[in-house]
């Protein structure tokens, strides 16, 4: 087997598993090999494995000792799965059906039993044997598979219970009829009613599961099958596979767009819901990016690829939601240290509960169906699915509305941030700086914006981008022995003159009257200054004002943060002034002001050491040290992999709004997830003592047992009602 020297990440996708004790069980089972650690999940059938030194060949030769079947997740696997659970799905079907019929006579001579000639009205006993051997052994021959598996990998689980429990009412009821003891009573009925109600529950719980995948699997039917490119002059047809970036595609009035690309020319409006949740569309021209299957409006856009195949927005959406989806939450443990006892606990209670039964009324039949009904209500299904339903609905409607989570534990810590700390650029403010006001001192305008924007033209800052752009059309002068001072400004020659562009504390202009006047009315104040040869300022030559205007949904969505109970914090390299002014406009009531980028993780730290769980909003690749420092980080404005790799949650939108719909998706997902665990536990807590008290048949046993995963499943698809608030809905 070849070694794998680099650690890597493999998703596979598990069969046979029937309940929580199975995950639980394979999850410690792959957790012990050497250079493995392993996440399980039931609902989504799926094992996420951190492999250090070996391949994936080994985790599928443990996987399979443990008695299940594994194979490494790729491209076509979700289609095999859908075939494979169709076929699974209609054989089962036609057995359940077969299994209704055969069991429908037992349990209806139970009508008739209670009349004046009692135990005169059951069907012949060979009849009963008759009908009730194939459900046991053929149509329930998945728990006796299921349960021998599970036994030689060295654990138990539903299968063990089920198979145990029918096979013992199966086997007295058989002795009881060849040895021919007519007053005893037989219970052929109870087995047969018991996997076929279980055989009901498990149909039911995979229509229910298959709904839970719905928002994953509509994403990836979004994707368009063919483009139009350009080859030699002349537009032809190909499969969006055959495209690769810098080709050139034509996207005509209402058809989707196959990739990401950047608009060559044309004008139109894309409808973006799909990725945003945003309803209006967006207007598209030269210059602007477009996303595979995103719906185009009238006009026609002719396109350059940028992101194919795996390298489109959607299909990182896609990848970011399958990995949450199977992830495992935190609140999850205790149902898995639960569930990796539960079995063997249950066993030992029906023991407990035959042999209490027998000593005291000395009835084995009494005793024997009580104990029977003990191991068929205590399945864990319903723990087992209790977290991972609810998270894969809630992850599918946050992908839906623009948020994609990248796995169930950042999705559990957002709904008890304490603090928010925002970047105020591009998170509070549109991100788009614009000039606003130029004061010169001694030159004119026109060249105080060319000196300034040939300082700046390298840069990528967004205040250079500005002053850039308000150049738009001079003819900029060269700049020699450049340099840039991080978080102050940047320096050059031109012309024989040493010249300085940057914040006015660092030209020596703190206190200055006119640049206090600029700041206090919330805009961003650089100077432009000459220097000597001992880098002192000898004449100040122009102060320009900048100012990136707030967002329409800022105040809106810190107002419903702060109802929340967060305490939201602004953090920029601002001056005092600027940034009050800004915080004011927003609504905010504190602020870090002259903080520089590098230092933003620090100020996360320090709002760390007051307590309680700190969340950082930024752009996803510039402030990636505090996303990175933040308890939970959210990144606006998903525009590329780097992005949506770069925070726990992040928001296509540019749009703060986001973030507070996103916290109440988290909080309605673990509303659902406690209601989850509530349920299945006070199923079990109730049922079994009632069971092994004599107050529970089996076949009612098995009855409950079945419906108990259906409901916690149907509870975790309620979530799909979740909406982002209407202040989203513009």
């Amino acid at each position: 087997m070849e070694k794998q020297s680099a650690e890597q990440v493999v998703e596979f996708a598990i069969g046979g598993m029937t309940c929580a004790a199975c995950s639980t069980r394979l999850e410690k089972v792959l957790n012990r090999q050497p250079g493995m650690q392993a996440n399980v999940n039931l609902a989504a059938e799926r094992a996420r494995v951190r492999l250090s030194g070996v391949g994936a060949e080994a985790v599928i030769a443990a996987v399979a000792k443990a008695g299940f079947s594994a194979a490494v997740v790729d491209a076509g696997t979700r289609e095999r799965e859908k075939a494979e659970k169709l076929r699974t799905y209609q054989r089962e079907s036609r057995r359940f059906w077969i299994a209704v019929a055969l069991s429908l006579p037992l349990v209806g001579q139970m009508l008739f039993m209670f009349g004046e000639h009692g135990m005169h009205n059951e069907l012949p006993r060979w009849l009963q044997f008759a009908l009730a051997t194939p459900v046991q052994f053929w149509i329930g021959w998945r728990f006796y598979d299921g349960a021998w598996k599970a036994l030689r990998g060295g654990g138990a689980n539903m299968d063990v219970l089920v198979a145990l429990g029918t096979s013992m009412a199966w086997g007295f009821s058989t002795v009881v009829t060849f040895l021919g003891l007519s007053e005893q009573h037989v219970y052929f009925e109870g087995g047969a009613a018991v996997i076929t109600l279980v055989l009901l529950g498990k149909l039911l719980e995979a229509r229910a599961k298959a709904r839970t995948s719905e928002a994953i699997e509509s994403l990836i039917r979004l994707r368009p099958k063919t483009a139009r490119v350009e080859r030699d002059g002349q537009w032809i047809e190909l499969p969006v596979d055959a495209l690769m970036p810098g080709d050139v595609f034509l996207v005509r009035p209402g058809e989707s767009v196959p990739v990401d690309g950047e608009v060559i020319d044309g004008e139109s409006s894309v409808d973006e819901a799909m990725l945003t949740g945003e309803s209006m569309p967006v207007g598209k021209r030269s210059g602007d990016k477009v996303f595979a299957a995103t719906a185009n409006g009238s006009g026609s856009l002719r396109c350059r690829a940028t992101g194919v195949g795996e390298q489109t927005l959607l299909a990182g959406i896609i990848r970011l939601v399958g990995e949450a989806q199977g992830s495992k939450a935190p609140v999850q443990r205790l149902a898995d240290r639960i569930s990796g006892i539960f079995v063997p606990v249950v066993c030992s209670i029906a023991l407990v509960t035959f042999i209490g039964w027998w000593w005291q009324g000395g009835d084995f039949a009494t005793a024997l169906v009580n104990a029977v009904a003990v191991l068929v209500i205590a399945c864990p299904c319903a723990l087992g699915l209790a977290t991972p339903t609810a998270i894969m609905v809630g992850t599918g409607q946050g992908a839906r509305a623009g948020i994609l989570v990248r796995n169930a534990e950042a999705l559990e810590r957002a709904e008890k941030i304490a603090v928010l700390a925002l970047d105020k650029t591009g998170t509070l403010t549109a991100g788009q700086p614009q000039v606003t006001d130029l004061l010169p001192f001694g030159i004119g305008r026109e060249e105080a914006l060319q000196l300034a924007a040939a300082l700046e033209h390298h840069s990528e800052h967004p205040l250079a981008r500005a002053v850039i752009a308000a150049a738009d059309g001079l003819e900029l002068p060269a700049v020699s022995g450049f340099a840039a001072t991080a978080g102050h400004g940047v320096g050059g020659e031109i012309g024989g003159r040493r010249l300085r562009l940057g914040a006015p504390d660092w030209l020596g202009l703190a206190g200055d009257g006119a640049v206090a006047a600029l700041q206090g009315a919330g805009k961003t104040v650089i100077a432009l200054a000459e220097i000597d040869g001992d880098e002192k300022v000898t004449h100040l030559l122009a102060l320009i004002a900048i100012a990136d205007a707030l967002r329409p949904t800022s105040r809106e969505a810190v107002a419903r943060l702060r109802q929340r109970g967060i305490r939201v914090v602004m953090l920029t390299g601002d001056n005092p002034a600027t940034a009050a002014a800004i915080a004011a406009q927003a609504g905010i009531d504190e602020f870090r002001a002259g903080i520089l980028p590098g230092d933003k993780a620090a100020a996360v730290n320090a709002l760390k050491a007051d307590g309680g769980l700190v969340a950082m909003v930024g752009d996803g690749i510039n402030d990636a040290p505090a996303l990175a420092a933040a308890d939970v980080s959210f990144a606006i404005g998903a525009g590329s992999d780097a992005a949506i790799e770069a925070a726990d949650l992040t928001l296509i939108r540019n749009d703060l709004l986001g973030v507070a719909d996103a916290i109440a998706l988290s909080a309605a997902t673990l509303g659902k997830i406690r209601q989850n665990l509530f349920f299945a536990f006070i199923y079990n807590v109730l049922g079994i003592p009632l069971a092994a008290f004599g107050f529970l048949s089996p076949v009612v046993a098995g009855a409950a047992m079945a419906m108990s995963s259906v409901s916690v499943v149907s509870n975790s698809l309620l979530l799909r009602r979740w909406r982002p608030e209407a202040g989203r809905r513009r």
